[in-house]
């Protein structure tokens, strides 16, 4: 790649950026034919772009494209749709111009006799005599073109889609995702967000199936969540099971509560969910999803409701939505910190159980990262293990500083006077710095 890496269009902060190693061979009328297509396609594709562009801002030219078929310059749409417009005359001497042009450059007579991209024209602005000035502008040109060709992919793409050369997607009617994006939880930054391509089917059915569930789960997990923080702060009075003698402030927060509440107790709560769950809010496909008949505000039976102005409605529902969604990220987090550590807060210290723990108290372990084993490598929690790769650790370090102040010293403090080998009549001021010095010792 050395053979290149000085050419035009090597700019920064990729330098000479190859990843499909084309230039691996190191050929160079390789390298300059596809320099010369590069800028060829760059420059079509520079002026394709404006060409979109030009006719949204300028307009078009007046009168006639074509007098025999009464076709006007202003009856040709913007973009692909220009295609059907124009007749077939005229794309027959479209096409035999940019023959004349390519044929009379020469097939690949700029990689032969000249530079890439030179096709013997000068423009105003590649003229000139300061090399610096052309050199800025060539490496101008080719990132523009390059800029040009991903900008014409994108329109091509907007235009096909949508009918329109500057991709409105309100006209992208026959996107399977239209059904859905102007739903309750479509919200910025991410918009309409289905990653995993849930909806791409289009079905109203299953989304709604879905929606119901996500609400479902959502709200749940809202309660469970003021379910782990509220007894921190606050407990009932009294007795959760008078004939146990069990209190409320007894049960302990968090999974740890699952092995103090009495089995009726569970019983009663599962009977209650399953009651509420199939018998009392019950879906309507007449109503929205998550929308219950009996229910009120916040979920309370028979309670106040609806809201009446729908924009509020509309934002209270999206909050829901989002907080729901929030709360199962949390929920789940809090599930597997209270696993971990016996704390409904996640006490990382007690974590006895990790096999991190035998080490973290080791030499090395610092700020900012702490016990770090991205590899996993000390998971078993084997400490011959660990003390085996501690000292090939330490070792590999040593050498390595010294390694490293030997390339560093002579370049400041020069090198040892006299002779390294008297009988081979070499000095010490004789062996170069670094790898080159292998082969003189």
């Amino acid at each position: 790649l050395r053979a290149f890496e000085g050419e035009l269009g090597v700019q920064a902060p990729l330098g000479f950026w190859d990843p499909l190693g084309l230039s691996a061979d190191g050929d160079l009328y390789s390298f300059k034919r596809r320099r010369s297509v590069e800028i060829k396609h760059g420059r079509i594709c520079m002026l394709a772009t404006m060409g979109y562009i030009t006719p949204e801002v300028a307009g078009k030219f007046p009168g006639y494209l074509s007098p025999s078929s009464k076709l006007l310059f202003a009856d040709v749409p913007n973009g692909l749709a220009a295609i059907s417009k124009v007749p077939f005359l005229g794309w027959s001497q479209i096409l035999a111009y940019a023959a004349f042009c390519e044929i009379s450059a020469g097939y690949d007579a700029d990689v032969n006799e000249r530079t890439p991209g030179d096709i013997g024209w000068n423009p105003p602005l590649f003229s000139g005599n300061d090399p610096e000035t052309k050199k800025r502008r060539l490496n101008a040109e080719i990132a523009n073109g390059r800029l040009a060709m991903m900008a014409i992919i994108g329109m091509f793409f907007q235009d096909g889609l949508t009918g329109s050369a500057w991709g409105d997607w309100a006209l992208y009617t026959d996107s399977p995702l239209r059904a859905f994006e102007s739903e309750l939880g479509v919200q910025a930054p991410l918009g309409f967000w289905d990653p995993v391509g849930y909806t791409k089917g289009g079905d109203a059915a299953l989304f709604r199936r879905r929606r119901e569930t996500e609400l479902k789960h959502g709200r749940v997990a809202m309660f469970a969540t003021m379910g782990y923080i509220v007894p921190e702060y606050t407990r009932f009075p009294g007795y959760l099971s008078p004939s146990a003698g069990l209190k409320f402030t007894d049960v302990p927060a968090g999974l740890a509560a699952l092995s103090k509440v009495p089995a009726v107790g569970l019983s009663q709560i599962f009977l209650f969910i399953g009651l509420v769950d199939f018998c009392y809010y019950r879906a309507d496909p007449a109503r929205d999803a998550g929308d219950f008949a009996n229910g009120g505000i916040l979920g309370v039976p028979n309670g106040s409701g609806p809201i009446k102005d729908p924009e509020t409605r509309k934002r209270k529902l999206n909050s829901e939505i989002a907080n729901g969604r929030l709360a199962m990220m949390a929920i789940i987090g809090m599930f597997f910190q209270d696993g971990l550590t016996g704390s409904a807060w996640g006490d990382w210290a007690l974590f006895e159980g990790s096999p991190l723990r035998a080490f973290e108290s080791e030499l090395g372990v610092q700020a900012p990262v702490g016990f770090w084993d991205p590899a996993g490598f000390t998971s078993d929690g084997d400490v011959s293990n660990f003390k085996r790769r501690r000292s090939v650790e330490l070792k590999h370090g040593r050498i390595s500083m010294m390694a490293t102040m030997g390339y560093i010293t002579p370049e400041v403090v020069g090198k040892l006077p006299g002779y390294l080998s008297p009988s081979a009549g070499l000095k010490f001021a004789d062996i170069p710095n670094g790898l080159a010095a292998i082969s003189k010792v």
